[in-house]
């Protein structure tokens, strides 16, 4: 079995590809060992000392790091990735509902339907496909006042260039082909 790595614009990051499929439905996001006992994969990538966060995309594997140095961590990282798809393991537990994680409430006036059900539209055919290139994700989490708020997952969530991210790139593309946004702010 062949892991490519890849680079993602937050340095923290590097998003891991195994050549086959990770996980079927909407990614997960995991920022501490807690949350990541729902899937042994990510349990297993916690026990590698100096990861922080795990993303599991539909083919990819983006891990953060704290201070560590990647020469160090990598080479686990790598391990643990390959021995979990050599086991057979699930990456996901069976019988969770990995749809979970991303079902905080959704705020926005019902007014705004129609513009919010535009604004998702956006996100999921334009945004969410660059997003996950770079190794992460973006939810949308309420629309209210002519705000777009957001949370953003994955390497996405710390890079340093999130912040143009959500302004240069996603702000201007939603105020150009949605009347009413003014602004896109990110959540946590």
């Amino acid at each position: 079995m062949f892991i490519q790595t890849e680079a993602t614009p937050n340095p923290s990051t590097l998003k891991f590809l195994p050549g086959r499929e990770v996980l079927v439905g909407e990614p997960c996001e995991f920022r501490d060992p807690s949350e990541a006992v729902i899937s042994p994969l990510g349990e297993e990538l916690f026990q590698i000392e100096g990861v922080t966060g795990v993303f599991l995309g539909s083919d990819f594997i983006s891990v953060t790091k704290d201070e560590a140095d990647w020469s160090h961590i990598k080479p686990a990282i790598l391990g643990a990735i390959m021995e979990h798809f050599l086991s057979g393991k699930p990456i996901i537990n069976e019988g969770v509902d990995q749809n979970l994680q991303n079902s905080e409430e959704e705020f926005f006036d019902e007014a705004d339907a129609e513009m919010v059900e535009i604004i998702k539209e956006l996100l999921e055919t334009r945004v969410r496909p660059a997003v996950a290139m770079d190794g992460g994700d973006i939810i949308f989490r309420g629309f209210k006042q002519g705000v777009v708020f957001l949370k953003m997952q994955g390497a996405c969530a710390g890079c340093p260039s999130s912040t143009a991210t959500l302004k240069n790139g996603i702000e201007n593309l939603l105020r150009h082909f949605v009347p009413g946004v003014e602004e896109v702010r990110q959540t946590v």
